[in-house]
């Protein structure tokens, strides 16, 4: 396990309890470097949407925790917060949620000469994502074919 999946893991160990006690979800945990600075993110989620005060009260009781355990050798910028619009598909609970709405989904290579695909979520298991056109087409992609998936958004 690397450095950054280790951070990552240990931070979701601290949040699920934050996360319990107030009825919120964990949708993902990364720690990314962006412009030669440090950033461990925490998304999350409820029913209904997550308001700033929910981040807020989040991010303190983490930022506690993890003054305490201090396991992270870098310095670093924690944020909380929600996941978007554009929430990117990461676990099952995820892609059951989301079966019959509008995915846009990113692969790593070409398939048919096109790397972005967009149609509704039809099924999925833990080696494929299939995904049907408005034409009543349906495609099927190995999920580590996959770069991104998320729900599509009109404006």
């Amino acid at each position: 396990m690397s450095k950054r999946e280790s951070y990552e893991q240990r931070t979701e160990e601290l949040l699920i309890p934050i996360l319990t006690k107030y009825e919120f979800e964990l949708v993902d945990v990364e720690y990314v470097k962006e412009a030669g600075t440090w950033y461990l993110r925490a998304y999350i989620d409820k029913p209904g949407g997550i308001a700033i005060n929910d981040c807020e009260v989040v991010s303190r009781e983490l930022s506690d925790l993890l003054d305490k355990k201090d396991f992270i050798d870098d310095s670093y910028i924690l944020e909380v917060s929600s996941p978007g619009l554009g929430r990117p598909l990461k676990k099952d609970r995820d892609f059951a949620r989301s079966i019959g709405e509008e995915v846009e989904i990113r692969t790593y290579r070409m398939i048919d000469k096109q790397k972005e695909f967009t149609g509704v979520l039809e099924e999925y298991d833990s080696d494929s994502v299939t995904i049907s056109y408005e034409d009543g087409t349906k495609q099927k992609f190995d999920r580590k074919e996959i770069a991104l998936i998320r729900l599509a958004f009109d404006f």
